[in-house]
């Protein structure tokens, strides 16, 4: 069914919506399954960007077209158009990339890229900034001779699929990382754009065919995780479809499925909210691909295709019900679910250090401040990585916290290897907790839809919040801080303890109320103010957390017990009340 509406004899209401379609499905439908004319716009010297329906096409191929907003307004006064270059995100299934790769990427970020970085992002995979034109053809290329593509990471589309990076219990991740592989590929486009496109292929003479993501995709961008618990590191409720891992005797036996998790909202629209995802049941491992398709192309058919800013998975849910939602799914799989199995999330945040894992193999978690891999003043981390990755015999594991596993350190490498991150600048003994549980969206100068800093801005903002802390004796504590520079989601700061979304250049919204575990929605609490105030607010509520909580009690709860925020409970119905 992908007709624009449709009824259901059993249920009321209708089950797609009736109204004009947007846009976006028309370009869809005329892009020739995704080919559109971008090969002809890559030889277009006239312009550093791509035309017409293209700017939108290349999302579906990995890419964003970005310009330097820091001078964009000096190019107009010399009419010039703006400097655009191209973001490119990679397809890397649970974050898991070899050294030969990195290395890989490294000499394309120094001598290819306007900034020189790499940048891990919270969809556990890493980004290029700055690709001109010129480029983009040869880091397609460049990705497919390292093994990689980045076909599916952005638009309408399953994107990157998520894994917990480092489990308590090291032995499920590879079972666990292995259904992330194998959903990534189920999931994928199957038009053979990408490899014409990018990759010179001959146009193959068959019809092409999408059986599971249909003719014009799906209504709007969806996102999914393999989840390890007591880690909720990938955030499962800012996802569409999330698959918990189930164990017994150490061994992977199935998942809890949860689906219509999302966090982007629009200003100013109370039709927008953010949404905890909901417990479909249990399913045994093998039917882990039929249920993820059966709801990949349940929403797919019932996704709202007329109003982008309603079309994701959690207002599907919303608007059909979550138990007709979970019949349907369970009648294209052919699987019923059974009751939810128990787990329980203590934390998200990543094991900074050295961990040992059962195989005696050793993870070294780095922090990275907000994802960007670059040679500072006296902090060679970009420099650091390389020099890892040259003698490092394991794998490296992006986390969904914008940070990186050095993985699999054999005991006689171990001494070697943190010699070597010292040395950059990758390990830092003073990093407080509050630090490691911070995090911020890219935002200026590249992202077009940035309305106010979150990048540059945090680690100075940081900086004043631990100050805060140590002035109330709780600064070797931490609350889960995030910013996002818009209200697109991507900071994740809608499932933080304070979370700060960009309103304009210099203010946010401040949100209160999230938890540790992440499984609970913060409350705007106060709208469209400064920095200076936002931390007056923090300063307070700081003063009496550390006076009024109760025992290991976190900021998020204290702000619910203590009746500063209320709960989100219902946020179709409540997150603006």
């Amino acid at each position: 069914m992908q007709d624009n509406y449709a009824f259901s004899s059993k249920h009321p209401g209708p089950l797609v919506v009736d109204a004009p379609l947007a846009d976006a499905e028309r370009l869809k439908r005329e892009s020739n399954f995704l080919r559109g004319t971008i090969a002809e716009d890559l030889n277009d010297g006239l312009t550093g960007g791509f035309n017409g329906d293209n700017f939108l096409l290349i999302r579906f191929h990995g890419m964003y077209q970005q310009d330097d907003r820091d001078i964009r307004a000096e190019r107009a006064e010399q009419k010039l158009e703006p400097r655009h270059a191209m973001m490119l995100r990679c397809r890397l299934p649970g974050g898991v990339m070899t050294p030969l790769q990195w290395l890989g990427i490294d000499k394309f970020a120094d001598e290819s890229t306007l900034y020189g970085s790499i940048r891990i992002t919270n969809r556990q995979t890493f980004q290029f900034h700055g690709i001109l034109k010129q480029n983009v053809k040869p880091v397609h290329q460049l990705l497919n001779r390292l093994g990689l593509d980045a076909l599916a990471t952005a638009n309408d589309v399953n994107r990157n699929v998520l894994c917990t990076s480092n489990p308590v219990e090291s032995e499920l991740h590879q079972e666990a990382y292995e259904w992330a592989k194998k959903l990534s590929e189920h999931l994928l486009p199957r038009t053979r754009a990408y490899a014409e496109v990018w990759l010179d292929q001959e146009k193959v003479e068959t019809t092409d065919e999408e059986p599971i993501l249909g003719a014009t995709y799906l209504p709007r961008k969806f996102k999914t995780t393999v989840v390890i618990p007591p880690q909720n590191d990938v955030d499962l409720h800012a996802n569409d479809l999330n698959f918990v891992a189930i164990a017994e005797n150490g061994k992977l036996i199935g998942f809890n499925v949860l689906v219509g998790g999302g966090l982007s909202i629009a200003h100013g629209d109370k039709a927008t909210y953010a949404r905890t995802a909901s417990e479909l049941g249990f399913i045994p491992i093998e039917h882990t691909l039929a249920v993820a398709e059966g709801v990949v192309t349940t929403q797919r058919d019932w996704g709202n295709r007329t109003n982008r800013k309603n079309a994701k998975t959690k207002y599907t849910l919303e608007r059909v019900g979550v138990d007709n939602f979970k019949a349907e799914v369970e009648k294209r799989a052919g699987v019923a679910f059974e009751p939810v199995r128990p787990y329980e999330f203590t934390g998200r945040g990543d094991r900074i250090g050295w961990v040992k894992g059962i195989d005696n193999k050793w993870h070294l978690t780095l922090f990275i401040e907000n994802g960007r891999i670059l040679d500072y003043p006296n902090r060679p981390l970009k420099t650091g990585m390389a020099e890892i990755a040259k003698i490092h015999q394991g794998d490296f594991r992006l986390t969904a916290n914008q940070n990186l596993i050095v993985a699999g350190v054999a005991e006689k490498d171990k001494a070697r290897i943190e010699q070597i991150a010292r040395e950059h600048g990758l390990i830092d003994d003073g990093v407080s907790e509050q630090r490691k549980n911070s995090m911020a969206c890219v935002s200026y100068p590249t992202c077009p839809l940035a309305m106010a800093e979150a990048e540059r801005f945090l680690p100075q903002f940081v900086t004043q919040v631990e100050e805060i802390m140590q002035s109330h004796g709780v600064g070797d504590e931490h609350i889960v801080l995030r910013v996002t520079g818009c209200p697109n989601g991507c900071g994740r700061a809608l499932l933080a303890e304070i979370g700060l979304v960009g309103k304009a250049l210099g203010r946010y919204n401040l949100h209160l109320g999230g938890n540790r575990a992440g499984t609970r929605i913060p409350r705007m609490y106060r709208e469209n103010i400064t920095d200076a105030e936002i931390l007056g607010v923090i300063d307070e509520l700081v003063s009496r957390w550390a006076k009024e909580r109760e025992a290991d009690e976190g900021f998020g709860d204290f702000t619910i017990r203590a009746g500063i925020v209320r709960p989100v409970l219902d946020p179709a119905r409540d997150f603006y009340d």
